[in-house]
Parts: C-alpha cells; structure tokens; sequence
C-alpha cells in the first residue's frame, strides 16, 4: 500500500492526453489514478498515469442517435461511485453541473476524501441556463466542494457570480507537453497552410476562417482539425466559396499534433461566443506557443487572458474581413514555415511541469486544511 496520498481524477467521458499530461509527473509525490469510461472521448494510449475504466450508464445503452437520446432522458451515472472512490484523500473532477462532480460531491462527507474541481466555464449560469438535473448538480458540488481550481482568473470571477467563497477558490492553470510540441519537424515549404483546429461545431468559428481564407485568395490552403456534426456542411460550403481542393478537414490522432503545428503558416482559433459557451481556455493555443506556430485569435472568452503577453493579435469574434486582414498583413506577407518568437516565459506558463508544480502546491494545501 503506497504511503503516497490517493487522488482519483473523475472526468466521466472527458479525460484526455491534453489536460492530463501534467499528472505523469506527480507520481513521485502522489498515487494519482484516472478514472476513463468504455464511451470516452479520448483513449489514454501511452499515458504513464495508471487507470481503469469504469462502467457507466451510457455504456450499458446502445450507440448512436437513440442512445443519446436515452442518456439525455435518464441521465448518465458512473455504475459504482462509491467503489471508484473509496480509500481516496483526494478526488478531482470538474464543472459545476455534470454527473460526474455531483456523485463524489454526495459522497465527500460519508467517505472523508477532500474534493477539487476544476472549472473551465466562464459564463456564470446559477440555475437560469442549467437543466433542472445540472441545477440540483451545482447545488450539491458547491455545497461539498473543498476547493474550486478555476484554470483562468476568467473562470475564477464566474464562481464569484455562482456564489462561492473567495477562499474557496484558486487560479491553476493547465499545461501541455511543451518539449512535444516543440520538436515537431518545420514544414511549410509547399505554400502557405491555415490550421484551423476545433470540434466541428457553429461555435468554433471555423466558417468564419472558411470566408477570410476565400477573400484572400490565392493558393492558400486550410485544413480543419477536428470530428464533429458540422463536416459535410462545412466542405459544401467551401466548394461554395471556391477553395474547392484548398480545403480538408480531418481528425488527427493527438500524437500527430506537433506536426500539425509545425507545418502551418499561421493557427487561427476563430471562437464564437453563444449564450451557454464562450472560448474557456483552448488547450491549442498552448500547443501552438510551443510550436513557435503564429498564432491568430478571435477575442472570444479566455482566449485574451490566455495569449497575453504573446504578441498575438486577436480579431472580433465574426469579423472574417479583420481576420483576412490579419492573416495578409502578418503571417502570409512571410515565407511559409516562418516561426514566431514568443517570450520563453509566456511557453513556460503552459508547460507540462509548471502546471504539475501548481497542481502539487494546491494539492498540498487541501490536505493540509
């Protein structure tokens, strides 16, 4: 039996190489254990971190439109929370009203492990905009939260709003794999290439990149990272704009990331603001400071906290005229593969090992209270 304090992370179908990279380098310290599903978003291949997948609801219904449907109605649940998390001092899971901060929440007390959660939201919603079941979820994960680790001091004013406590709160924000991301071989000589990555939804602004892409003409090429309900849509309407054969969209295993970065002339996170969601951190902006890729942003969310200190420019969310401005006077008025130069510190930020120090530090002071 490690002598070492036990922290679960719970991320219901969410866990991902991105977000986790930085607890590999807790395991001298901490016995971190990650808790993945059958239905996860993502598979942890390679990740050094030990986990184990966990039965849920949604695992036991059948794939597929219908299956959703039935997941929306009954609400989705780990099979055994309690079995999950027994024996841990720690549990961390995040957000406010998913299913899987509210069953640890309603256990906290019974079974004496402290409990983090790490907020990405930036627009307050109380009960308003919340579902009654993601509602009587806040109620409970504020009620029984230890400590809230918001990643951006955006995050961190929304649980004001939301009502918690000053002292119950504290900015750690995230980091990736910087030296990965750094290593990726330039590319870039066969003409100037616009990386546009995101899910493949309204909200990504990936149609806004599509119009500011198509009014600079040219041969500027685009391609769109990422999977979603918006691909077909996306390609008719860029054979509508005439790119025709100077688009693609795929998705790309996250080990292929670096080079994916490394081969575009510019990275354009053109996020769109809805009433429920705005741009919260975006993980691919890190990326892309590690990658020395330059970097084009709308001003949407977090993403100005993010950047700050990067030189980046942003645009306005929805103006792809400003965008198209931006892309022809900066990083296509240079040869192609041009890297940026970003201030070491800004990279180091988001590093992999200052966000382990954080998370470390915080975990320190839970334990300790």
């Amino acid at each position: 039996m490690s002598d070492r304090p036990h922290v679960v992370v719970l991320r219901g179908h969410h866990a991902n190489l991105g977000e986790l990279r930085p607890w590999e380098l807790l395991l001298d310290r901490f016995d971190v254990e990650v808790v993945t599903t059958a239905r996860a978003d993502q598979g942890l291949e390679g990740f050094r971190v030990p986990s184990r997948v966990a039965a849920t609801r949604r695992g036991r219904l059948p794939r597929g439109r219908l299956g959703t449907l039935a997941t929306h109605a009954v609400g989705d649940a780990y099979s055994d929370v309690e079995q999950l998390v027994r024996g841990a001092a720690i549990v961390h899971t995040a957000e406010l009203g998913p299913w899987f901060a509210a069953q640890p929440a309603r256990l906290r007390r019974e079974l004496g492990f402290r409990l983090v959660v790490t907020v990405w939201e930036t627009i307050p919603f109380r009960s308003t905009l919340r579902t009654a079941r993601a509602a009587a979820n806040r109620r409970v994960v504020i009620a029984e939260t230890d400590l809230f680790v918001p990643t951006t001091e955006r995050a961190r004013r929304c649980l004001l709003l939301e009502g918690v406590e000053p002292g119950r709160i504290q900015v750690v924000e995230p980091g990736i794999d910087v030296e990965r991301f750094a290593s990726g071989p330039t590319e870039g000589a066969d003409g100037h290439l616009i990386v546009s990555p995101g899910r493949l939804v309204w909200e990504k602004g990936h149609y806004d990149v599509i119009r500011a892409v198509a009014a600079l003409g040219g041969d500027v090429r685009l391609v769109i990272i990422g999977a979603g309900p918006e691909r077909a849509r996306l390609l008719r309407y860029a054979n509508d704009l005439g790119l025709g054969g100077r688009i693609e969209i795929r998705a790309v295993p996250y080990d292929e990331m670096p080079s994916v970065f490394a081969s575009a002339s510019c990275v354009v996170l053109a996020s769109l603001p809805i009433p429920t969601w705005e741009e919260q951190f975006g993980l691919v902006l890190a990326e892309a400071l590690a990658a020395g890729a330059p970097i084009i942003a709308s001003s949407s969310g977090a993403i100005p906290e993010v950047l700050q200190g990067s030189g980046a420019p942003l645009f306005a969310p929805g103006d792809w005229p400003g965008l198209a401005r931006l892309l022809d006077a900066g990083p296509l008025s240079r040869p192609p593969g041009t890297r940026a130069a970003y201030p070491r510190a800004v990279v180091d930020r988001y590093s992999a090992g200052a966000a382990a120090e954080r998370l470390a530090a915080m975990y320190e002071r839970v334990l300790e209270a």
